[in-house]
């Protein structure tokens, strides 16, 4: 009896001690009331995304204070944005300026020539300016989504400023700045690419007024074809005699109008670009993302950055504004809607970037150091605060780390507080939390594409075109629904009542399951070498020094305190995601209205919001375990989703353009050409027609098109009657955007207007046989007429014969295909008017043996298309009352072209 009750003594006091164990392993809050928080808790989450994107958004668009000319006694080496502005009022006056038209070949080149002799009059006794003015022909080899044509260019403008460096004695080294400012048809350019030049005239201005010289040469490029495209620049680097001493480059453009300029690509390779930026620049705005989404071609633009990167083999860095992309090329670039901010910004920054690359010591050492050419960078900027690059070596060993430590440092500090007890359980938990991530990720693509789908398919795609806050309710909502669903989900299915782990534990446990889910991510994305993979590395570095700042304080086992410095860390993860969302949203939304009708534009913006929302909810997600239901809160985002929808689909809310009426003009644009269509055999007209074609370069074009066009029919470029008769169906091709990649309707109608002697002509002078296999033809161009036209050459040779040489340059590019047939496709544009005739020889090889008709048979056809641009004041009434039919919402582009069509 003793003993019994000794024993169940004993029994008692280790029930008690491992009671009192299990105790010291879960903080005094273990009651599970106690860590869970109220329904209406989730809606702060909410709140603290919406706030802190709203900040981000902020960061985005601040711009500093300009500078007037009563700061100039002040600041009398700074950039003075009101001087600048002064240049660009007057090149906003001159309207659209095209290649060839009179507004760029002699109103703006003579004023920027006036303003660069100024400069020249007023500068420093000290300095040495140098001008040339540059008139080039040539021709070059380039291919646009891989369909390959040769751009040729006869009497393009240049016009060249060199202020010399103090090194004029040992090797010559110079950096370049270029600008152009030349425009496309309808578009007076002021942000595209007007601000830069006046931006360009003024850091001229203030360097060449320096009572020191630079270190280096620095040489000015305002170009005059680069609409055409990149035609000016290319004269530059393979013509002028100050290109050999260019070691690198600044090319400023725009593909918006305002905000800040995007460092959107540098090199290639060469870092001490970057470093330099680094070391220069005080409002940073660059990201390794923006290089790697440029270069790979989905935005349907293109640079001289690519001219001087492969026919000038300089390094260089790109720089463009991309806010309200809505008018890029529109007639709304203008200087009303651009800001003296914008422009002190740029110029703060570039007169910076050039006074330290032009007296740094890499410029002159990169013509023999080959270690400077070597290696990419990974650069950011930190929401416009500072700078950070580092070579992409350094990259992928951080990125690793940063992968390996968030997870091995929350596993070892949550399984240390549980000790044996609950390993097991955290690493159960971590993998519900990867599942559920996972899970949620996949659900949230699936659903918004899903959506995107049914929006395009009721006629509603791209309701978000002018309001993008819509994008929140209809993809940003449905995004965050499905990560809570799924994390609820895996949480019930894998929930385990005998868990030793109390709440918050598991809450953290599927925390680090986030962490492992970016693991996945990060390791593969960085193997594969894209540098745009630092963007989930900050994101982790960041959650990773939430875990360590709780162990340092000891707020393991303090819940709510715990909870407040993770969402504390949430603020800056958060910044950094959003951060994103805009960058991204404010580029590519613009975009969309320019990118055909190919690709439904909702699924872009659908992946771009699931992609980023995921950044920004990840660690916000699993929270929800902490709550003591989602009903609520769920509630509250699918009401949301379905009033951005109605919003969308059933309002005026949801219409994707507006007019200037609101001050913030969204345009659909449309390109027009009234055609003439001329077929010839042995100098006799065999067939002729004539028609309006209309490009389709967004989703819902074809409706106004076709609503355009009532009571005629509109019917599909590829199926017209022409297609079976005429060379490339007899269409003005001057485009592989706009032919090729874009769907075109044609309307019949009555011939253009054309005044034949300002035609360019192509006429046959001389065939020669060169061998019994090898025939060429001899043409004359003339074009003696200062007008805004540009040309193309379409030629396609017979089957069996080749086009094995011409002299147009010494390589004969491939052939592009169209309506089943191939040819050699060469864009011509002119500058100057010149009234000499210009000689082009073709040299077709053919075998004799197989023609059909001996030696007068026929070796190719060939197409001339000849499209005039700013024509207005030629147009038929028939032209002008169907441009006076699109609505007001609406930016028409109108241009009139011939198509001549002959057999040789």
């Amino acid at each position: 009896m003793a003993g019994s009750t000794a024993s169940s003594v004993r029994s008692k006091m280790k029930a008690k001690g491992a009671l009192d164990a299990g105790r010291t392993n879960s903080p005094p809050e273990d009651v599970a009331n106690l860590h869970q928080l109220e329904a209406q808790h989730g809606i702060l989450g909410i709140v603290l995304l919406l706030f802190c994107g709203t900040v981000s958004s902020y960061l985005c668009t601040y711009l500093p204070e300009a500078l007037t000319a009563a700061d100039l006694d002040r600041h009398p080496t700074a950039f003075i944005a009101e001087r600048a502005w002064d240049n660009l009022q007057v090149l906003n006056d001159f309207g659209p300026k095209p290649t060839g038209s009179r507004a760029n070949e002699l109103g703006a080149a003579d004023y920027i020539r006036r303003e660069i002799e100024k400069a020249k009059a007023t500068a420093h006794a000290a300095q040495l300016v140098e001008t040339a003015h540059q008139t080039i022909s040539g021709a070059y080899p380039i291919a646009f989504l891989g369909n390959p044509l040769t751009s040729v260019y006869r009497n393009a403008q240049n016009l060249v400023v060199r202020l010399a460096g103090r090194s004029e004695d040992g090797e010559r080294a110079a950096l370049m700045l270029n600008c152009h400012y030349d425009t496309v048809a309808s578009s007076p350019g002021a942000s595209d690419d007007g601000g830069s030049c006046a931006v360009m005239l003024e850091i001229l201005r203030v360097l060449s007024r320096a009572p020191q010289r630079n270190r280096h040469s620095i040489v000015f490029l305002f170009n005059g074809a680069e609409e055409t495209p990149l035609q000016a620049a290319h004269g530059f680097v393979s013509q002028h005699r100050w290109a050999g001493e260019v070691r690198a480059f600044l090319n400023l453009e725009s593909a918006g109008s305002g905000g800040k300029e995007q460092l959107f690509q540098a090199g290639p390779q060469h870092p001490w670009l970057i470093e330099a930026y680094g070391r220069a620049v005080r409002h940073p705005a660059a990201q390794t993302v923006s290089e790697e989404i440029f270069q790979s071609g989905i935005i349907p633009s293109d640079t001289d950055f690519r001219i001087f990167r492969d026919f000038g083999h300089v390094p260089g860095m790109d720089f463009a504004h991309t806010i309200n992309g809505y008018r890029y090329h529109t007639r709304f670039d203008t200087i009303d809607y651009l800001t003296l901010p914008v422009l002190q910004r740029t110029g703060d920054n570039i007169l910076a970037l050039t006074r330290e690359l032009a007296n740094g010591e890499e410029l002159g050492r990169v013509g023999s150091d080959p270690n400077l050419a070597e290696g990419y960078s990974v650069f950011f900027d930190v929401l416009g605060l500072f700078f950070v690059s580092y070579s992409a070596s350094t990259g992928q060993i951080v990125n690793v780390m940063l992968a390996v430590l968030s997870l091995a440092v929350p596993l070892m500090e949550l399984c240390r507080q549980v000790r044996r007890v609950g390993e097991r359980s955290v690493l159960s938990q971590t993998l519900v939390g990867l599942l559920g991530t996972v899970c949620g990720t996949a659900a949230s693509v699936g659903v918004v594409l899903l959506v995107a789908n049914r929006l395009d398919a009721v006629g509603r795609a791209m309701s978000w075109f002018s309001t993008p806050y819509l994008i929140l309710g209809l993809y940003g909502c449905p995004v965050i629904l499905m990560h809570c669903f799924a994390h609820r989900l895996c949480s019930h299915w894998f929930s385990d009542n005998k868990s030793p782990l109390n709440l918050t534990q598991t809450v953290r446990a599927r925390l680090i399951g986030v962490n492992f889910f970016w693991t996945l991510l990060i390791i593969p994305l960085t193997l594969a070498n894209i540098r745009s993979a630092y963007i989930i590395a900050v994101i982790v570095l960041l959650s990773l020094l939430s875990t360590i700042l709780t162990s340092v304080l000891g707020y393991q086992g303090q819940p709510r305190r715990w909870l407040a410095l993770h969402l504390a860390f949430q603020i800056p993860t958060l910044l950094w995601a959003t951060k994103f969302y805009h960058l991204l949203v404010k580029l590519f939304v613009p975009i969309t209205g320019r990118m055909g009708a190919g690709t439904n534009p909702e699924y872009l913006i659908a992946l771009l919001v699931a992609c980023f929302g995921l950044l920004c909810v990840s660690y916000l997600v699993p929270l929800v375990g902490l709550l003591k239901g989602t009903s609520e809160l769920t509630a509250r985002m699918t009401v949301f989703a379905m009033i951005a929808f109605l919003l969308g689909c059933c309002t005026q809310v949801g219409f994707p353009y507006r007019d200037e009426s609101n001050g913030e003009p969204s345009v659909q644009r449309h390109y027009v050409t009234h055609t003439l269509q001329v077929a010839h055999r042995d100098g006799a007209v065999v067939s002729e027609g004539a028609g309006f074609l209309f490009r389709e370069m967004d989703r819902n074009a074809v409706r106004v098109i076709r609503g355009v066009a009532k009571p005629a029919e509109a019917v599909p470029m590829r199926q017209m009657e022409t297609c079976r008769t005429m060379l490339f169906c007899g269409v003005p091709f001057y485009s592989i955007w706009h032919q090729i990649r874009f769907n075109n309707y044609w309307m019949e109608g009555p011939s253009p207007a054309i005044e034949k002697h300002t035609l360019p002509t192509f006429e046959l002078v001389r065939v020669h046989q060169n061998s019994s296999s090898v025939r060429q033809y001899s043409f004359e161009i003339v074009h003696r007429h200062q007008t805004c036209v540009q040309s193309a050459l379409i030629i396609a040779p017979k089957p069996g014969v080749q086009l094995v040489d011409w002299s147009l340059m010494d390589t004969v590019p491939g052939t592009i295909k169209f309506n089943g047939e191939r040819a050699h496709f060469v864009l011509i544009t002119y500058g100057l008017a010149d009234d000499a005739p210009w000689t082009v020889t073709f040299a077709f090889e053919y075998d004799p043996e197989h023609l059909q008709d001996g030696a007068g048979a026929k070796l190719f056809d060939v197409s001339w298309v000849n499209t005039y641009w700013e024509h207005g004041d030629k147009h038929t009434d028939e032209f002008r009352k169907l441009i006076d039919q699109f609505p007001e919402w609406a930016h028409v582009i109108p241009s009139v072209a011939v198509v001549n069509i002959t057999a040789h």
